[in-house]
C-alpha cells in the first residue's frame, strides 16, 4: 500500500454571511487584532503558525530558496525549479512536451517549504519536488514520504494523487476559517478561505464582538471581552484539545470545532493499530505529536499542557540552554542534579532532559520530538526497531551496548513493562492470540494506558476469541472517550443481549465519539420494536453520526462509511451507490470494491456485484474477502464450477478461513462427500464450538454412514446448546436410522 505524509483534515467553518444568525460574531482577520495587540500581532504575524501558508513571491524566494542544481527525477519525469525574477515555477521535461507548473502558495518552512500549484476542477497540487530549509536542497516529496519498514509494503504515490491534493488533505492546518465548497457530481472545488496560515480567531474564537466592543467607547478592561477565548482560563487538557486539533492524526467527526471545544466531540485519533507507530508507541511516520503526547506520564497527571513549552503562535518558550526549566517546577531535584540523574557531565548533549526524554527523529525531511517523554527503552528497539535516545545520539553504538548501561545505571528494570506491552501490540498485529490471556487482561488492568488499550482493541477485531468480550464491556466504562468508543465499536461483532445494553448506555454517552461510534454499532436495530426512549437516542446519536459522514464530501473513506451503515440496515441500493461514489474518488479503495460487491447482491445486481469484486481481485489477487465473497456470489447464480475454484483460492492463500472450508464442503457434498468431510472438519476445526459447522459435519458424517461419530458430535453440540432444535431433529432421525 502507498503512502503519503498528509492526512485527511476537516474544515473549519468559513465566516458567516452577513445575514446569517452568525453575522454578529463573524471572524473578522487578524489585521483587526493589531489595532490594540500590535506586539503579539508582530509575534504572529512571522510565528510558524502565522506563515502556515503564504503566497509565493519572488521576494520569499530571494530570502528562503536557492537555485536547483540538477533536475530532480520523479517517476520518470524531471523536474526543476524555476526562481527567475518575474517567474516561480517547477518545469517538468521528459515527456512528450515541457510543462510548467506556476508557484501559487508555499506551505511551511520549519523544515520544508512545499509548493501549491493550480490544477483542473479547482485542485491546488502539492509540486512533486519541495525544499529542505534546513539542508538547503530540493528533494522529491513523494519519495520522502516512503516509510521504508520492513511491515509495510511501501512506494511513492504520484504526486497527482488525491492525497497531495491541498483542498483534500492539508488545508484545515495551513489556513483560516476555508470552506471547500466541493461539488460531488463535477468533482470540483470552489476553496475560498478567511486567512492563510494559522490566525489569532483560529485559537481565540471569532472576534466580531469583541472587535466592535474594543472600538466602542464604553470598553473596558477585562469584563467587556465578549466571545473571545482567553488561554488563561482554560484547564490544560482544553489548551491540549486546542492544539491537538491540528496536531493529531485524527479522524474528523464534525465540521465545528471551534476554539475551546472538546476534541472528542469533533475528533477520533489514530492509535498503535497504524504501523506508523511502534508496538511500544514510538513514532514511524509523520504522526503529528498528540498520539505520543497522551502516552506522557507528565500529561496524563494534568498538570501539563502544550502552552508550558510553546507559546500560542508555535515558538519555544524557553532558550536552547534553558530548555531543562521547562520541567521545574515538578522535576526541580533531578533538573538541580541531572548529571547524577542522566550520567552525563554537566553541560554536554545527554544531560538535558530533552535529549533523552524528548529524542528528535526525522522522516520525510522534518524533525520532531518525542513528545511521550518516557525515558530511552534500548531494550524495545532491540525487540522493535523503535528509537531510542541512546543510539539516536551514539550511532556507532548499538541497542543491546545502550541496553547493558541502563540496565548497570538503572537496576529497577523500568524497560520492562514498555517491552511486555509492545509484545501485546506486536502480536496483535500479527494476528498471533497466544498472548491474548495477557491482552485481555491489560484492557481489564486499572490504571492501563488509554492509548494501548484502545489499540489492542482495534486490533483484536480479528480474533475470534469469544473471551474478549467481557474485556470489551469492561473498557466500555473507561473515564477515556477513546476507551470508550473503541469499545462500543468493537462489541458491534457481539449479538448478546448484554453488549446491545453496554450499546444502547453509549448512545446517552457525554462524548459525541462514542454516541458516533454506538449509533454505528446499533444500525442494524429494529426502530419499531424499541421502546421511545431507546427510539430517541438512536435517532439522535444516528443523526450525529450521519453528519460525521456528510461533513466532508471529497472523503473517500467517509461514503464507504456511509456505505457500511446502509448495507448494515439492508439497503443495499443505497449502500452500493455510497461504495461506488467511494470508488469515483478513491478507485484503488479495497474494501470499497468488496463490500460494493456485497450491496450489489443485495440490491438484485449480480452482474455489479461480480464486476465490483474481480475489481478488487485485480487490485489483490489473493485478497481473501474478495475472493471469499465473489465464490459465494458465483455459487449463488450456479456458476458451481468458477465458485469452486474461488473458494479453493481462498482456502489456498488463507487456509484458516473456517466459512471458505464449510461453504466449499456445502458446494461439492452432493458428488464428493468425502472430500466434502474433509473440508468441513477444517470448518471445525478452524473455529471450535461454531454449532453450524459442527451441525453440517455431523449431516455429512450420518449421509457417509458414520453414525455414531455423527452421533457424539450432536450429542456433544445439544449439551453445550440443548435449545438447538435443528440439532435434535438430526440427531433422532440418525438415530432412528442406525437402530
Amino acid at each position: 500500500m502507498t503512502c503519503a505524509i498528509l492526512a485527511w483534515r476537516l474544515f473549519r467553518p468559513a465566516p458567516a454571511a452577513k445575514d446569517s444568525p452568525q453575522a454578529e460574531n463573524e471572524y473578522v482577520g487578524s489585521r483587526s487584532c493589531r489595532e490594540c495587540h500590535e506586539t503579539f500581532y508582530r509575534k504572529w504575524v512571522t510565528s510558524r503558525h502565522g506563515t502556515a501558508m503564504q503566497p509565493y513571491t519572488p521576494e520569499f524566494a530571494a530570502a528562503n530558496l536557492k537555485p536547483q542544481a540538477n533536475a530532480i527525477s520523479v517517476q520518470g519525469r524531471d523536474y526543476r525549479f524555476d526562481g527567475s525574477a518575474h517567474r516561480g515555477a517547477v518545469v517538468e521535461t521528459g515527456g512528450v512536451s515541457p510543462q510548467v507548473y506556476p508557484i501559487a502558495q508555499v506551505l511551511g518552512g520549519k523544515n520544508v517549504y512545499y509548493f501549491l500549484t493550480p490544477f483542473p476542477k479547482g485542485r491546488l497540487q502539492v509540486l512533486p519536488i519541495a525544499f529542505d530549509a534546513r539542508r538547503v536542497e530540493w528533494f522529491s516529496t513523494s519519495q520522502s514520504a516512503v516509510r521504508g519498514h520492513a511491515a509495510l509494503s511501501d512506494a511513492p504515490l504520484e504526486w497527482t494523487h488525491r492525497a497531495y491534493t491541498f483542498n483534500t488533505s492539508c488545508f484545515a492546518c495551513h489556513v483560516s476559517q476555508l470552506s471547500n465548497h466541493f461539488d460531488p457530481a463535477s468533482d470540483s472545488y470552489r476553496t475560498d478561505w478567511l486567512e492563510p496560515g494559522i490566525n489569532c480567531e483560529t485559537c481565540h474564537g471569532p472576534a466580531g464582538r469583541h472587535v466592535r466592543a474594543a472600538r466602542s467607547k464604553s470598553y473596558s478592561m477585562p469584563s467587556d471581552r465578549p466571545d473571545i477565548l482567553r488561554f488563561g482560563s482554560l484547564t490544560s487538557e482544553q489548551k491540549n484539545h486546542q492544539c491537538a486539533a491540528c496536531h493529531a492524526k485524527l479522524i474528523p467527526l464534525s465540521p465545528d470545532f471551534r476554539a475551546g471545544d472538546n476534541f472528542w466531540n469533533s475528533f477520533d485519533l489514530v492509535t498503535l493499530e497504524h504501523p506508523d507507530y511502534y508496538p511500544d508507541g514510538r513514532d514511524l511516520g509523520e504522526n503529528y505529536t498528540y498520539t505520543s503526547w497522551l502516552l506522557s506520564p507528565c500529561t496524563q497527571s494534568g498538570r501539563l499542557d502544550c502552552l508550558h513549552c510553546h507559546t500560542s503562535s508555535g515558538r519555544l518558550r524557553f532558550a536552547e540552554n534553558e530548555f531543562d526549566r521547562a520541567c521545574l517546577p515538578c522535576h526541580s531535584e533531578i533538573v538541580n542534579r541531572s548529571s547524577e540523574h542522566s550520567r552525563h557531565a554537566k553541560g554536554t548533549r545527554g544531560d538535558r532532559c530533552i535529549d533523552c526524554h524528548m529524542p528528535t527523529t526525522e522522516f520525510a525531511r522534518m524533525r520532531r520530538s518525542d513528545h511521550s517523554m518516557l525515558p530511552p527503552a534500548p531494550a524495545a528497539s532491540s525487540e522493535f526497531g523503535s528509537p531510542n535516545a541512546c543510539t539516536l545520539c551514539h550511532s556507532d553504538r548499538s541497542a543491546k551496548w545502550a541496553d547493558d548501561w541502563v540496565r548497570k545505571w538503572y537496576p529497577d528494570d523500568f524497560q520492562s513493562p514498555v517491552v511486555k506491552r509492545g509484545r501485546l501490540i506486536a502480536a496483535a498485529r500479527r494476528s498471533d492470540w497466544t498472548l491474548l490471556p495477557g491482552m485481555l487482561d491489560y484492557i481489564q488492568r486499572p490504571g492501563a494506558d488509554p492509548i494501548f488499550v484502545a489499540s489492542l482493541i482495534r486490533l483484536l477485531g480479528g480474533c475470534e476469541d469469544p473471551r474478549k468480550w467481557d474485556a470489551f464491556r469492561h473498557a466500555a466504562g473507561s473515564v477515556s472517550p477513546l476507551v470508550r468508543s473503541s469499545a462500543v465499536e468493537a462489541l458491534a461483532h457481539d449479538a448478546t443481549t448484554t453488549s446491545r445494553d453496554t450499546q444502547w448506555v453509549a448512545l446517552g454517552d457525554p462524548s459525541r465519539l462514542v454516541r458516533i461510534r454506538a449509533a454505528a454499532a446499533l444500525a442494524s436495530a429494529e426502530d419499531d420494536s424499541l421502546p421511545p426512549r431507546q427510539r430517541k437516542a438512536l435517532a439522535n446519536a444516528t443523526a450525529e453520526y450521519l453528519t460525521m459522514l456528510q461533513a466532508r464530501p471529497d472523503d473517500p473513506a467517509a461514503h464507504a462509511d456511509l456505505g457500511n451503515y446502509l448495507l448494515n440496515q439492508g439497503r443495499g441500493q443505497e449502500a452500493a451507490k455510497a461504495f461506488d461514489t467511494a470508488l469515483g474518488l478513491s478507485a484503488d479503495n479495497l474494501p470499497a470494491l468488496v463490500n460494493a460487491g456485497l450491496a450489489w447482491n443485495l440490491a438484485g445486481r449480480n452482474d455489479l456485484a461480480e464486476a465490483r469484486l474481480r475489481a478488487a481481485l485485480r487490485l489483490q489477487p489473493r485478497n481473501q474477502e474478495a475472493l471469499f465473497n465473489l465464490g459465494l456470489l458465483l455459487a449463488e447464480v450456479g456458476r458451481k464450477a468458477e465458485a469452486e475454484k474461488m473458494l479453493r483460492d481462498c482456502l489456498r492463500f488463507h487456509p484458516g478461513n473456517a466459512q471458505a472450508a464449510y461453504n466449499l464442503a456445502l458446494l461439492i457434498s452432493a458428488d464428493r462427500l468425502q472430500e466434502a468431510l474433509v473440508f468441513c472438519r477444517k470448518a471445525v476445526a478452524a473455529k471450535a464450538g461454531e454449532p453450524r459447522y459442527e451441525y453440517a459435519l455431523a449431516l455429512l458424517l450420518g449421509q457417509g454412514g458414520k453414525t455414531d461419530e455423527a452421533i457424539k458430535l450432536l450429542e456433544k453440540l445439544l449439551k453445550r446448546d440443548p435449545a438447538n432444535q435443528e440439532a435434535r431433529l438430526l440427531l433422532e432421525e440418525i438415530r432412528g436410522r442406525s437402530r
